[in-house]
């Protein structure tokens, strides 16, 4: 049987946190290994209980998240954090991911992409809610805006042959996070939500071949 996701979950509302466990208890590749009700609680447990991805709410006392985040990102870079929250505005989704967020999801998503999302998060792959991917597309309307940049078609043809953001920044002289950002402007461009469906459009569309 194949290794179950360890996983952090992080809210300050105890009954989110008891909906959430319920809903992952039900799935055998999950295993909730512990539970934070603020980041500096959140940080402090990731470093003793070492899970894969930490589900991250935004709005928290004592440490928000943001700045737990960060923090987790900076000296944890083995556990992923992809936030869970309500709140979709540019500014929270993009100091998100500048602090280090893997993938970002709204609380009211479907627990069938809560689960993709997951997944993906322990692979260190971006996951961007649908409904987040249209929000950020709002800002990038103009026809000459929606055309990949030369470096963002370097980074898919890279993620379309299979390598990590790790690989990728190292490939292309970049740091991680340049790739992450790279990758976020990709979905907004593109209307999607993840590197699969981004790799599938671009195919589609001419942008890159498959070799």
């Amino acid at each position: 049987m194949a290794e179950r996701i360890k996983i952090l979950v992080v809210d300050d509302h105890p009954v989110v946190r008891d909906g959430l466990k319920g809903m992952l208890a039900g799935l055998a590749e999950f295993e909730v290994v512990g539970e934070a009700g603020d980041g500096q609680q959140a940080e402090q447990l990731v470093e003793r209980l070492a899970p894969q991805v930490v589900l991250m709410d935004l709005r928290m006392p004592v440490m928000d998240g943001v700045q737990a985040t960060a923090h987790i990102h900076a000296r944890c870079p083995g556990a992923k954090v992809l936030v869970l929250t309500t709140y979709d505005t540019d500014n929270d989704i993009l100091r998100a991911i500048e602090a280090g967020a893997t993938g970002y999801i709204l609380k009211d998503a479907p627990r069938e992409e809560l689960y993709r999302a997951i997944r993906a998060t322990a692979q260190g792959q971006s996951y961007l809610s649908p409904s987040v991917v249209t929000r950020l597309m709002g800002q990038l309307r103009a026809p000459e805006e929606s055309a990949l940049s030369q470096r963002e078609v370097d980074v898919l043809n890279r993620v379309a042959q299979g390598a990590t953001n790790k690989e990728i920044a190292r490939t292309l002289h970049i740091s991680e996070a340049t790739v992450k950002s790279h990758l976020l402007h990709i979905f907004s461009k593109l209307g999607v939500s993840d590197r699969t469906q981004a790799v599938t459009l671009a195919v589609q569309k001419g942008i890159i071949a498959l070799k």
